[in-house]
């Protein structure tokens, strides 16, 4: 993407309390000036997200449509709001999932044209593994591009890996299309679950950094890695993971509804 934009560590420690304040009031984007401020923009999507909210993620992607001068963020953005979508919508609305899967591929694909006409390609990383995140879902979706979706999947976390091995979201969306692979073999499991493992220490280095945009996923790495442990029966563990996620993003619902699942009995 553009240049990566840096802000106080501060910030990731007072991301729930920044979250919730975002959902009661945010100005609409055009209201921020040229400046746009991607942390709450990130923070805005993310919150949609945890709160299994697609209205919000709707308003969202209103205010992302593409402007002048074309910007990789805001493509990029526009992405992981119609990626969220879709995760949302798959169950419930299969024909709006896949409307939102291919607005996902297509934003991300121009993201990565902007950053590759800017001499930017090595900031693609993000980009490219979302991308790929996107591809898989619409492969699931619908089952006559299944070949080419997983084929144009595997090529850009390829991509995503060669030039960004350390990134956490890069891990992190390795690992999940690993784990959601249709007839997962116990080998493509225990990668999964070493995927996420270091997923989560890569969003722990990141946390401990400045913050800067993009910046999502650690939540959702402890969620993920919760949920293999359950899958080998390590309750204990899973607990663990979700305690951390839920510490990390308390309003994220699958994360309160694996918990309760657990404490349940």
């Amino acid at each position: 993407m553009q240049p990566m934009l840096v802000a106080s560590s501060s910030y990731r420690a007072s991301y729930p309390a920044r979250v919730f304040s975002l959902a009661v009031a945010l100005l609409p984007l055009g209201a921020w000036g040229s400046e746009t401020n991607w942390l709450d923009v990130e923070s805005r999507i993310q919150y949609g997200y945890y709160t299994e909210d697609p209205r919000a993620l709707a308003g969202v992607m209103e205010l992302l449509a593409p402007a002048e001068p074309e910007s990789a963020t805001r493509r990029y953005y526009a992405g992981l709001a119609n990626y969220r979508l879709t995760q949302l919508s798959a169950t419930r609305d299969k024909g709006r999932a896949k409307e939102t899967a291919e607005a996902c591929v297509d934003n991300l694909d121009q993201a990565v044209k902007i950053q590759k006409a800017k001499n930017l390609e090595q900031d693609s990383a993000d980009a490219l593994a979302l991308e790929s995140a996107c591809l898989d879902l619409l492969a699931g979706l619908e089952a006559w591009r299944a070949p080419f979706a997983a084929s144009r999947s595997g090529s850009q976390i390829e991509k995503a890996r060669h030039l960004g091995p350390k990134n956490p979201r890069v891990l992190l969306l390795d690992a999940v299309g690993v784990y959601e692979r249709p007839k997962a073999s116990a080998a493509d499991n225990a990668r999964a679950l070493q995927g996420f493992k270091a997923a989560a220490a890569a969003f722990e280095a990141e946390r401990r950094d400045n913050e800067h945009v993009p910046g999502w996923g650690a939540a959702e790495a402890y969620v993920y890695l919760a949920k293999c442990q359950l899958d080998r029966g390590a309750t204990l563990e899973a607990r663990d993971a979700l305690e951390r996620a839920l510490l990390i993003a308390p309003e994220l619902a699958e994360a309160r509804r694996l918990m309760k699942k657990i404490t349940s009995g």
